[in-house]
């Protein structure tokens, strides 16, 4: 008997290690930029969508391939307008899909630009994803990853921040800043991005989320993302269906701009599949084949084999 509970006792030692080691808060010391305590995690499940927001403690969760066969690594933002983030299957189930392909993924919970919780609100979804880089190329040979090889994916507002993280690297926003590590990401991974904010083919939603209700041109321009690319611009792969609400068009700005500054891009617009799909399987029609053609462009480049 003293035996079966020692072993359940050290069973359950490792079960919390192990999840000690799978979560890794970005700010350990201290959340910068809160207004006031940190409140509880609104986290709901509704539809079969969990939605997370009043995030207070932002942080990564890393999911380790029980079979790796490559050295690079995504962090992986998920959708949801800047006002929840839709985590489980523009997150998890993600960081999921690339273990069974023997890569390396982090799921990033990152701030929502709430202005009750946090001055200068629309800048802390970057810093979040700064510090996220920050923490994994620093940690790049424990992670047993390349420091070489980290991209970042989004879907739709997490497109949005996964394009921002692509295009204002050369500025590391807010109280936290390591000028030794670079916070560029190596290669960017868009699907149904929001890239634009201007007027015409903008996420309204989230523009308001992030920007205010009545946001200034000169900050209209400096998120409009397909306005920042320039040559340095890391490797973009992008997808969009022309029925989305999150209109083609923002794909289609970025992939120009990428391609006019020499920055390599591929682009895929299906006819159907709305927006949010993900992973789903639902009758959606070509546009569920989608992650095959990331898949080939990643093996392409060789970052998955």
């Amino acid at each position: 008997m003293k035996n079966i509970l020692l072993f359940a006792l050290c069973f359950l030692i490792s079960l919390k290690l192990f999840a000690q080691d799978k979560t890794i808060l970005l700010y350990p010391e201290g959340v910068p930029g809160l207004i006031g305590k940190q409140i509880p995690e609104d986290s709901k499940t509704t539809d079969g969508i969990t939605r997370v927001k009043d995030i207070t403690q932002p942080a990564i969760y890393w999911y380790q391939p029980k079979e790796k066969t490559s050295d690079a690594a995504v962090i992986i933002c998920p959708g949801g307008g800047y006002s929840i983030l839709a985590i489980d299957h523009e997150g998890y189930d993600i960081a999921k899909w690339f273990n069974d392909r023997g890569v390396t993924a982090f799921v990033l919970k990152y701030r929502l630009p709430q202005e009750n919780l946090f001055e200068n609100r629309e800048i802390r979804p970057l810093q979040d994803a700064q510090q996220a880089f920050r923490i994994v190329r620093s940690n790049a040979e424990k992670y047993g990853v390349s420091p070489n090889k980290i991209g970042i994916m989004g879907f739709s507002a997490g497109g949005h921040l996964a394009s921002t993280a692509s295009t204002h690297f050369q500025k590391q926003v807010g109280e936290i800043t390591d000028q030794t590590v670079s916070v560029r990401p190596d290669f960017s991974l868009l699907i149904y991005p929001v890239i634009s904010l201007s007027d015409s083919i903008t996420h309204s939603g989230s523009r308001s989320n992030l920007l205010g209700q009545n946001p200034s041109q000169e900050n209209i321009d400096l998120y409009s993302n397909d306005q920042q690319v320039t040559k340095e611009t890391p490797p973009a792969f992008l997808i969009s269906t022309t029925d989305d609400g999150v209109p083609a068009e923002n794909s289609i700005l970025y992939y120009l701009a990428c391609k006019k500054n020499g920055v390599p891009v591929e682009i895929h617009i299906y006819e159907k599949g709305g927006h949010g799909y993900a992973l789903k399987k639902k009758g959606r029609g070509p546009v569920e084949t989608w992650a095959d053609r990331m898949e080939d462009w990643l093996r392409e480049r060789k970052l998955m084999k």
